[in-house]
């Protein structure tokens, strides 16, 4: 007996999936829709951060004719930081910075401490307002707080000077080095800008770059006898750094195994070749002696 159904029903019936099984689909694509917008939300930069960062500009030379005001209020321009052999250490700040650069400054100024360096003798460390409305006063009170975590702060603040200066010598340097800072919307006389500490030699070239809060004194020690191409440092450090290789994530150097391989296969050669040269010397000491008793004894034998 054949049962009579609406007209459509067993169509519908067959196409349509249980209730339940559209729940979870939903739910399935809810859920996977979810993380995926988490995400690309989380991999996103904020707007006022888009164009805030360290573009690394090794070799690049600085303009050393730019005028600037230091924490005394007194002009100058950044040639009279540069010898030509001594490194300097660059950083770029504001004053009114509600958190970043009090870290940075602090946590540096405490690195400064662990160096048995002074600013000032082995090296300069010039630090530049990035806000053109900051001026001397104000750095020179930046320099005072800063003071009270170095070991040595009379001596090590002769060698780290605060500088002031217009809005085109700022941009200029900063443009020059790479460091990239914006103004925050919506917010009076603050900046979005990176913490960096750049490393230039006595002429003015960088030579490396620190992008970390807490430098550790070993690592600014490296990287000063690398920006001074060897002119400061004792033989340990020299040494050092030749068999070292600089990591850019960790901001520190390690030895690499290529270069130690390198320098130690050159000096087993040195070795080798100054034990092969001693003992051919003897050698031929010994038959230079025999070959003149031989010929004293002849002569002796025909007297």
């Amino acid at each position: 007996m054949r049962h009579c159904y609406p007209f459509g029903t067993v169509r519908q019936r067959r196409v349509l999936p249980p209730l339940g099984m559209v729940v979870v689909l939903i739910l399935l694509w809810m859920g996977l829709l979810v993380p995926s917008a988490h995400a690309q939300r989380a991999n996103r930069t904020p707007e006022q951060l888009e164009n805030v960062g360290v573009d690394q500009r090794l070799g690049a030379t600085i303009p050393k004719d730019l005028s600037f005001r230091n924490e005394e209020g007194a002009p100058v321009q950044l040639a009279q930081y540069f010898d030509g052999s001594t490194p300097v250490m660059l950083t770029m700040n504001y004053h009114r910075c509600p958190q970043l650069c009090r870290i940075q400054l602090q946590k540096f100024a405490q690195s400064l401490s662990g160096l048995s360096w002074t600013a000032g003798e082995e090296f300069e460390v010039v630090t530049v307002d990035i806000n053109p409305e900051e001026g001397p006063k104000m750095a020179r009170k930046a320099q005072e707080r800063y003071a009270t975590s170095l070991k040595e702060p009379e001596t090590t603040l002769d060698g780290w000077h605060f500088l002031t200066g217009r809005q085109d010598a700022i941009q200029t340097l900063a443009d020059s080095v790479g460091i990239r800072y914006q103004p925050m919307e919506g917010k009076t006389q603050q900046f979005a800008h990176p913490a960096a500490i750049v490393f230039l030699s006595g002429s003015g070239t960088v030579t490396r770059y620190f992008t970390t809060l807490d430098p550790a004194p070993g690592n600014l020690r490296t990287a000063l006898v690398e920006a001074s191409n060897g002119n400061v440092g004792n033989i340990i450090d020299k040494a050092f750094l030749a068999c070292a290789q600089f990591n850019p994530d960790s901001n520190s150097y390690s030895a690499s195994a290529f270069k130690l391989m390198q320098y130690g296969s050159g000096l087993m050669a040195i070795v080798m070749g100054a034990a092969l040269f001693f003992f051919w010397r003897r050698e031929k000491e010994q038959l230079d002696a025999a070959e003149e008793q031989g010929l004293d004894a002849v002569l002796h034998e025909r007297t």
